[in-house]
């Protein structure tokens, strides 16, 4: 009965939520796009004709205004083990990003092009257990980071979600020691009870 409960004021909360709302009114495929939109008006790390690649990028918000940033001459490349629908500027890609398969999907998508951004709103399915749920995101997090180790430009960008707990102060050491600049950044759009705040991260070097 709790859980019916619970379920049921969330679901009140969505659809009652201003961005919700805003996101089909203005034709994004989730809020998050809202907190995308947030962030680069703050730090500017998209722009026209850059190479971005959207980890766990499902249904698709974020690819949405990274593809309308970078233009025609730009790419953005979609991952994540469910379907996404087909979206303008948008390749998507469905798998794995860990594997082998999805990583030659990449290459042939991208070819001797280098990546100059990589995105992460990935989030685990929450279990309602900060036991269980904060080490499930700080190991996206961290998958994350290891895709820009083998994948990123010199110089490149890094956007990840990542929550306040266990595990966070080590991952954004090891974040600082890879890029020239890494901030934090709490989007309004972001709920004010969540966790959640996502790194900007530039000028990857190592």
């Amino acid at each position: 009965m709790s859980r019916s409960k619970s379920s049921h004021r969330w679901m009140q909360r969505h659809v009652n939520d201003e961005y919700v709302k805003r996101s089909k009114r203005e034709g994004y495929r989730s809020r998050a796009a809202y907190k995308l939109l947030e962030l680069q008006e703050k730090d500017r790390f998209i722009k026209r004709g850059r190479v971005i690649v959207d980890l766990g990028a499902a249904p698709g918000g974020w690819s949405q205004v990274a593809a309308d940033l970078v233009g025609p001459e730009g790419e953005v490349v979609a991952f994540d083990l469910l379907p996404i629908e087909p979206m303008p500027g948008v390749t998507p890609l469905q798998g794995d990003f860990r594997e082998d398969d999805a990583l030659r999907q990449l290459t042939d998508v991208l070819g001797k092009r280098p990546v100059d951004l990589v995105l992460s709103d990935m989030a685990p399915n929450i279990s309602g257990v900060a036991a269980v749920d904060q080490p499930r995101a700080m190991l996206l997090c961290e998958l994350a980071l290891d895709f820009c180790t083998q994948h990123l430009r010199p110089g490149g960008g890094f956007v990840c979600k990542v929550f306040h707990g266990e595990g966070f102060d080590a991952w954004m050491r090891d974040v600082k020691s890879r890029f020239g600049r890494a901030v934090t950044r709490k989007p309004k759009a972001s709920r004010p009870n969540s966790r959640e705040v996502y790194l900007v991260a530039g000028n990857y070097h190592s």
